[in-house]
């Protein structure tokens, strides 16, 4: 019985961890750090 409960319960937090990733409104910062390692080095660089 608690092994199908813990598994319910790993089930809904994994459905909300893919829905907070495919969210519309994380979208724009998700973008941003995928474009990190293209970016010029020496732009930030002292």
């Amino acid at each position: 019985m608690i092994a199908g409960i813990s598994t319910v319960i790993l089930l809904v937090l994994f459905l909300a961890g893919v829905a907070w990733a495919y969210s519309r409104k994380r979208k724009p910062e998700f973008d941003a750090a995928a474009r990190l390692p293209l970016e010029d080095q020496s732009e930030n660089t002292p």
